[in-house]
């Protein structure tokens, strides 16, 4: 069986967000072997759901959830089918605090996963002025944030790539 292709998560399995699982699916129960790792926002406490109870929208319809919060789309002013999209029809992902995702070229951003050091280590110029404003990191702390930086440490770094223009977008996040 073939997973589904999530537009702006295109590689769950490789991040984490979906794993291999002999769960029951708690929206359509049927064992369909995989499972999202991170759960729907909802009233009910819902523990395994599976990809394509996500992706065809009726997991959000059966508990009235959201899998991402709306709120960093919304403010940056993108069109609510792809908010929708984002937030109803696409995988989380598990971060330290409520997660947040980016977007750039009027669209919403692919999510990669934690950063690696290499990409953080070619942030130059307005690219990373900008982030380190976004993120309110000094200039002087960067050399001293970029040299401990661990991937999938404590202090976390998500990557996302814009559709549009293939820039690379990061935030941060710490427990």
């Amino acid at each position: 069986m073939r997973l589904p292709v999530f537009k702006y998560y295109p590689d769950p399995i490789g991040t984490g967000a979906i794993e291999k699982t002999n769960e029951e699916c708690e929206c359509c129960e049927k064992y369909r072997g995989y499972r999202a790792t991170s759960t729907i926002y909802a009233i009910d406490e819902v523990e395994t759901i599976c990809p394509w109870c996500i992706f065809d929208g009726s997991a959000v319809a059966k508990f009235d959830g959201e899998f991402s919060s709306s709120h960093s789309l919304l403010s940056d002013a993108i069109a609510m089918d792809i908010v929708k999209e984002v937030c109803e029809r696409t995988p989380s992902f598990i971060s330290w605090q409520q997660e947040r995702w980016l977007s750039h070229c009027n669209d919403a951003c692919e999510f990669h996963g934690n950063a690696e050091k290499s990409d953080l280590e070619e942030l130059s110029g307005e690219d990373l002025n900008e982030f380190l404003s976004s993120e309110y990191i000094s200039t002087d702390m960067w050399p001293s944030v970029l040299q401990s930086y661990v991937k999938g440490g404590g202090f976390a770094v998500y990557k996302f790539m814009c559709r549009g223009c293939g820039k690379n977008r990061f935030y941060t996040d710490c427990d």
